[in-house]
This record gives structure tokens, sequence and C-alpha cells, in this order.
């Protein structure tokens, strides 16, 4: 699908509400910590409900390099993970990470802890400009020996390591708070106590709370309190996990029920939801719409004729993966919306509160870009292609405008691999809900 899409790929306006079902694949975020976790457990985890694409693709590539037994059924998302009980078998490695920063940052402090060996990691070249620095930093503290061989505190890197001894570090957060959640899925490896400090703000805390709740199925027990994370020697157990649909990527189909004034169920996110994502909905309501959460859904119907409220200001920190899709609803408010909070937002694939203020200017919007967000002034939309910066949350959220706006094309659609390599089949499917003429009540299930 993703070979034969053209490039740049033209979006069809809709012209009525969007009405649908829809499951996205699993969370990719969910998917790396729990391979993470079970790669340092003793016996096999079985995983369900795996994302199958090109982010969990390296991490699943560098654990079979790294010496683990691995086993991937893409058609089933499923994976058979064969623990390491604490010490890696593989004492040498060159892992080439492409652009996944959580694999980079996760298997960085996974091999510190439980290599015997000197092992390279390395990405892209945007992989070369995230910082990592602060990581290594901890890890080092820790009685391992990382290097940024650039001296750029970026990949790539070397970690020669024997494991970690534990004590004390502290944890620079403010670039990424998936420094911590690496340090605290490969403390348990260490020989002693390990004490995380964090000082200062820690971005992002959803993303650390779903690090605290994989650690916790796979049986490790950890204590926080007064931002320092404590964790004794111990060794995960292998379980059976499953994997919650994507909420990132769900936030597109809610933002679509918005624009369109449409209502659109996503299936597998419900009240139980351990994503912070799914605070996206509450921006949502904000704006207009109405909000109907379940036990294994969520629903979002979008004001009538798309008409969305503005004037207001969201801090999107702690979900800052869906301020791009919150960038696509405002240009269809009645007034500006102004998004802050996302300072750690310029580190990710691309420098994404730079990339949005760029693409929707060329969109015809009037913005003003912030050290820390942007605000947005809603215009009439002006045809363009959106470049996408080879980051997969450009693609999918600026496809969202051209849903309502004609002469919306995006730039290398087939960048969506990333985390949702099924997305425009999704988005094309989800688009016939209201060509069929499918009535009120109707729905359409992808899948």
């Amino acid at each position: 699908m993703l070979d034969s899409l053209p490039d740049p790929l033209p979006i069809t306006p809709v012209d009525g509400p969007l009405r649908g079902v829809v499951r996205p694949p699993g969370s990719k975020s969910l998917t790396n910590r729990a391979l993470a976790v079970a790669a340092l457990a003793e016996g096999t985890s079985h995983l369900t409900g795996v994302l199958d694409s090109d982010d969990t693709r390296v991490m699943l590539r560098a654990l079979q390099t790294l010496g683990l037994a691995v086993e991937h059924d893409p058609d089933a998302a499923t994976v058979s993970v064969t623990g390491c009980g604490g010490v890696l078998p593989a004492t040498e490695a060159d892992l080439f990470c492409e652009n996944s920063g959580t694999s980079i940052r996760f298997l960085t402090a996974l091999i510190a802890a439980a290599g015997r060996g000197t092992y390279r990691l390395d990405g892209v070249a945007r992989m070369r400009e995230r910082p990592i620095g602060d990581l290594a930093d901890a890890l080092n503290a820790l009685g391992a020996n990382v290097t940024c061989d650039l001296g750029t505190g970026c990949p790539p890197l070397t970690v020669k390591t024997g494991g970690l001894n534990g004590g004390v570090a502290t944890v620079e957060s403010g670039a990424s708070s998936q420094f911590l959640s690496a340090l605290l899925m490969a403390a348990p490896a260490a020989r002693e106590p390990v004490a995380l400090r964090v000082p200062g703000e820690l971005v992002s805390v959803p993303y650390v709370r779903m690090t605290r709740g994989v650690l916790e199925t796979f049986g490790v027990d950890l204590i926080e309190a007064d931002s320092t994370f404590c964790l004794s020697p111990q060794t995960p157990a292998a379980t059976d996990y499953a994997v919650e649909p994507d909420a990132s990527a769900a936030s597109y189909w809610f933002a679509a029920a918005a624009i369109t004034g449409g209502r659109i169920t996503v299936e597998g996110l419900g009240a139980d939801s351990v994503q912070g994502d799914m605070d996206f909905l509450w921006v949502l309501e904000a704006m207009g719409c109405e909000v109907t959460i379940e036990e294994d859904s969520a629903t979002v119907t979008g004001p009538t004729g798309g008409r969305l409220k503005g004037g207001q200001t969201f801090d999107m920190g702690p979900i800052s993966d869906t301020a791009q899709t919150a960038a696509a609803v405002a240009v269809f408010a009645d007034g500006p919306t102004t998004v802050t909070g996302i300072a750690h937002a310029r580190h990710k694939e691309t420098d994404r509160v730079a990339a949005v203020v760029t693409e929707l200017r060329k969109l015809g919007q009037t913005c003003e870009e912030h050290a820390d967000g942007f605000t947005i002034y809603p215009a009439p939309v002006t045809p363009a292609t959106v470049h996408t910066y080879d980051d997969h949350r450009m693609a999918m959220s600026f496809a969202l405008i051209g849903l309502r706006a004609p002469g919306v094309q995006i730039a290398d659609p087939g960048c969506v691999a990333k985390t949702y390599p099924r997305f425009w089949e999704d988005f094309e499917r989800l688009s016939r809900t209201h060509a069929s003429g499918l009535g009120a009540g109707d729905e359409e299930v992808t899948s």
C-alpha cells in the first residue's frame, strides 16, 4: 500500500460529517516498553496486540542482535521474547536504530545494565541531532561507560559495560521523559539498589506512569517519593502482556470527528486506558465536542458543521504527541488557539514546533511561534503541499486539514510507516463512510 502511494498524496475533502468505528494498531510506546522489560525478564513473555511498524521492528531486530530469542507474528500481532535474566548473551553489537528515539534510549540503558562488553548504537542523520547525553551521564554515574562518539551529546554512542553497580543518579528529563523511563526499566538489573533523582519539572509525566505500569505488570517493585525513584536489584518475571491500541494514533480519528462535525468511536481505548494521550479528548471537549468514554471505547461527536471554539490556551506538555493534531483542529476554530508546554517536542523526529508553524503558514494560516509552542489564528486554507520532515505525525495530522479544505497534499506519505503503516487505508475507508451515503445511525468498521 505505502509503495503505491503518489508523492505528494492529494487529500480529497468530504462534504459532510464522518461517522465510523476505528481500532488503531497497538501502542508504540507500550510495545517498546514491554519488549525492553521482557528482554530482561527470566523466562518467555508473550505479548499480544503488538504494533508492527518501523520503530517496533528496530527494537525487535536489536533484541535479536543482542542474542535474545524473539518470535514475531505480525499478522497475529504477537511477539514472544525469551528474556536474558539480567545478562545479555551478546558481548558486542552494532545497532542501527533508524530514527526511533524510544529504541535507542531504551536499548542504551538496557545494554549498560545487562551487557558485558562493547556495543555501538547509531541512527539516521536526524537521530544524530536528538539529545541523549543526559541519559549517558546518568548511566555513567551508576557505573557504566557510555560516550557520545562525536562529542555532541547525541548519537552515535559507544557503551562499554560490565553491568551497572547501582547508586544514585540525577536524571535531567527536560529534553525527554524517555531518559527516566529507560533508566527505570534498566535499574532492576543493577547489582545494588538504584535511586534516580529528577530535579525540576518532569516532562511527559503520563509516559513515566506508563513505564511504571509496564514494570509492575512484570512484577517489578519501585518506590517514588520526593521526585526520587528507588529500585532494588530484581529480575522481572515473564508474563503475558496485552498492548492497548495507540492513543496518539487515535487522536487523528477523534480530530476527524471534530473537524467534520461527525461521530467516530475508537475501540479498545476506554476508561481504564493507561495512556496519557487520552487526555487529548478534553482538548476537543473544550473546543465544543461531545466526548463519551466507556469501558472499552471512546467516542467523539463534533459540533454541527465543525464549528469549533477558539480563544483558548492548552498546556500540552504531558501529551505533546497530540499537539500537531490540535494544530490541525485549530485551523477550523472560530478564534485563535495557543498550545504551550511543548519545548521538548523540538527534539522529536523533527522540530515539531517550527514544522507546524512553517507548514500552517503555507496553508494560509497566521501563526506565532513561541519557545514552547505556537498560536494559530485561523483563516481560509490556501492549497499547498505539506512537507512532512520524515515525521509520521506531520503527515497524519495535516491530512486532517484536507478533509475540509481542497488542495491539501501530503509529501512523503509513506513516513507513516514509523508507527501506523495502515493509516492511509483507514483514512480512505473512514472517508468513504460519508461518500457511501450511510445514514445517521449507520457505522462502517475499519479493521
